[in-house]
């Protein structure tokens, strides 16, 4: 019996992911023919359709679906072997492919980088922006090697090492806080005056859930698509908002006239995390970067 090639299957999961011979043979490297000749070369050896074309067109078969699924448990498991032995005799050497949030991520990676860097000069960080989800997907499929996120987050089936804290403090105009006050109850500000991030970015839920907005009548409808868009409609005294601590501490209030104040509930605060798939075998080299990490966190949980 012929065992497929990884390449093959590699080719297999590039299609599915890009969902266009074009660009999937560009994501290997390879020519489109090239890649077209290994999916039918992975058909011929398993004995069954995978794909069914046409001249503009293609769809996955119900057994190519599943080919892909089991496809993808054996790169990444082939890949977990390399690194497995790549790395045993030096864990902080290679690559390691890290996922991070937009509100993390501009605020905390190039401090970690520059620490790596330091450390363990022949360990590369090759970096990732991306929403919780997006990222969450990459990990699965073996795109990234581990993400840094806010928690909570539903990471059923990956390890997490949690990190440390990032408290949130209520941010608003100078002219606002003298009326308002230092202490300003959520519950008891104007309608529609808290502004947040669009949904995607899980900061809005755990700000929402941390700072007890429980009115939705509180929130505007304007959602942010960035931390710095945010802190540009508060100063513009049109309302209120709950930034971490990270971006805080990384100076993005400076030029404005905003002022922050820490929330008085000592549960106000997200926790950074660390996530990677359960069959890993780089775990030494995921947790000394989790300490590294956690050094750059306003609270520690190490």
């Amino acid at each position: 019996m012929r065992l497929p090639s990884i390449k093959n299957l590699t080719y297999l999961l590039a299609l599915e992911e890009h969902q266009n011979f074009n660009r999937a043979a560009k994501a290997c490297n390879v020519s489109q023919s090239t890649l077209s000749a290994g999916i039918q070369n992975l058909e011929e050896q398993l004995g069954c359709q995978l794909i069914e074309r046409d001249n503009k067109s293609f769809l996955f078969t119900a057994t190519g679906l599943e080919a892909i699924n089991r496809a993808r448990d054996i790169v990444n498991h082939t890949r977990d072997l390399v690194e497995f032995v790549q790395n045993q005799a030096s864990p902080m050497s290679g690559e390691v492919r890290l996922g991070c949030i937009p509100t993390i991520a501009p605020f905390l990676l190039s401090k970690v980088v520059t620490q790596a860097n330091d450390a363990y000069p022949e360990l590369k960080l090759l970096l990732r922006e991306d929403t919780t989800q997006n990222l969450l997907a990459m990990l699965e499929r073996g795109e990234l090697d581990l993400i840094l996120l806010a928690l909570p987050v539903d990471t059923k089936g990956f390890h997490t090492m949690r990190l440390g804290k990032d408290p949130f403090s209520q941010v608003m105009h100078k002219e606002l806080f003298e009326k308002w006050g230092q202490d300003a109850d959520p519950k008891k500000l104007p309608d529609r005056s808290v502004f947040l991030l669009e949904k995607e970015h899980c900061l809005t839920d755990h700000a929402v859930s941390a700072c007890h907005l429980t009115d939705s009548t509180k929130i505007n409808p304007f959602a942010a698509t960035s931390l710095h868009t945010l802190v540009q409609m508060v100063n513009a005294k049109l309302g209120t908002t709950f930034l971490p601590q990270l971006a805080i501490d990384a100076g993005i209030l400076t030029g404005t006239d905003l002022v922050a104040s820490r929330m008085a509930d000592d549960n106000a605060y997200r926790e950074i995390g660390l996530v990677w798939r359960q069959t890993s075998s780089r775990i030494r080299t995921y947790r000394r970067l989790g300490e590294l990490i956690a050094k750059e966190l306003p609270e520690s949980l190490l």
